[in-house]
């Protein structure tokens, strides 16, 4: 008796050991499958930028101007188009049409980096995807108006433009509980009937841009400037015909920002 008490208390204490040893379920996939697996973990410890393809912390923005710099208006009662911002503060702004992009690490990334991004959104495109963007909401970003169907506004008449642009605002006050004040024509294309129309919906200001992201990433200029500087408004097209997602396209640029001793501020305190 005594003999098999000594023995089922010794394989009791070799099961425990066992079970002890096997805690990580990363060790049953093999020396080499988890070798792979603890390559792709996360580290807690591991700073967001470097998470995000940086080599630095993006620089705080400086406070909001306590007065905006000011906009010409292109006519009387009629909001300015405005190409970039006038001012001494080295930032860029970061802006995105449409609405297409589905990566949804786009918006970890936004959130994690703080980026004061600017959205503007076409009803047709986002289509069922508005919970997408309260997300982006959340973390920081704004959204703004880019029409219900993406058409090019230049020669439509008054009650076309008005509908295409008022009924976004809309849409967007109905989702979000906001009219937004700044519009961005489709493809920057506008007229004075476009701007009547703008500021009949509420629009302050119509916004282009002065330097836009290739899907090669690269900066194309709207000037005869080569290179980023501040007050410089940039577009990123949702859709990129490369498949390089949102997500990656924006760690290039933020790349090239920091390269000009720049960083991102938010548009809406400047306009």
């Amino acid at each position: 008796m005594r003999l098999r008490a000594l023995t089922a208390a010794a394989l009791a204490a070799a099961l425990l050991g066992a079970c002890a040893r096997s805690v990580d379920p990363v060790e049953r996939l093999g020396p080499k499958a988890a070798q792979r697996a603890r390559i792709h973990e996360p580290s807690s410890a591991e700073p967001a930028y470097r998470r995000w393809g940086l080599t630095a912390p993006l620089s705080p923005a400086p406070h909001p101007p306590d007065r905006p710099p000011g906009t010409r208006a292109a006519g009387s009662g009629l909001p300015p188009v405005v190409h970039r911002v006038h001012t001494r503060d080295k930032v860029v702004f970061l802006t995105y049409d449409d609405g297409a992009e589905k990566d949804p690490r786009f918006v970890d990334m936004v959130r994690e980096l703080r980026i004061p991004v600017s959205l503007f959104l076409t009803d047709s495109v986002v289509g069922p995807g508005y919970a997408r963007f309260a997300r982006l909401r959340s973390a920081g970003a704004t959204v703004q108006n880019h029409t219900l169907d993406h058409p090019a506004l230049r020669g439509l008449p008054y009650a076309g433009q008005r509908a295409e642009i008022c009924g976004q605002q809309d849409k967007l006050r109905s989702r979000f509980g906001i009219r937004p004040r700044l519009f961005r024509p489709p493809y920057g294309t506008y007229d004075t009937t476009t701007l009547r129309a703008a500021a009949d919906c509420g629009v302050s200001a119509v916004v282009l841009w002065s330097a836009s992201m290739e899907p090669t990433g690269t900066l194309t200029y709207a000037d005869s400037e080569h290179h980023l500087r501040p007050g410089d408004i940039v577009s990123l097209p949702s859709n990129d015909p490369t498949g390089t997602t949102l997500r990656k396209r924006t760690e290039r640029l933020l790349r090239k920002v920091q390269g000009r001793g720049l960083t991102v501020g938010r548009l809406e305190d400047y306009l």
